[in-house]
């Protein structure tokens, strides 16, 4: 039986909330092993002059502990 545990990570990027999700899966596997999924649960941007300068996603990545 196989046991799993869930870290929350916040990534941002200047080009898109596609590219905020792989920075931050990106930089998660650098330390976790065993990722088996992730889950946005939110995206949020920040705004300067009217226009979008970062886009900010926050997830949880699942994966699984080693015995």
């Amino acid at each position: 039986m196989a046991v799993a545990r869930v870290s929350k990570i916040t990534a941002a990027s200047s080009k898109g909330f596609h590219e905020a999700v792989n920075e931050g899966l990106r930089r998660a596997a650098k330390t976790l092993r065993g990722i088996s999924g992730l889950e946005i649960v939110s995206q949020k941007a920040k705004v300067v002059n009217s226009k979008i300068t970062e886009y900010r996603v926050s997830m949880e990545v699942t994966f699984i502990l080693e015995d």
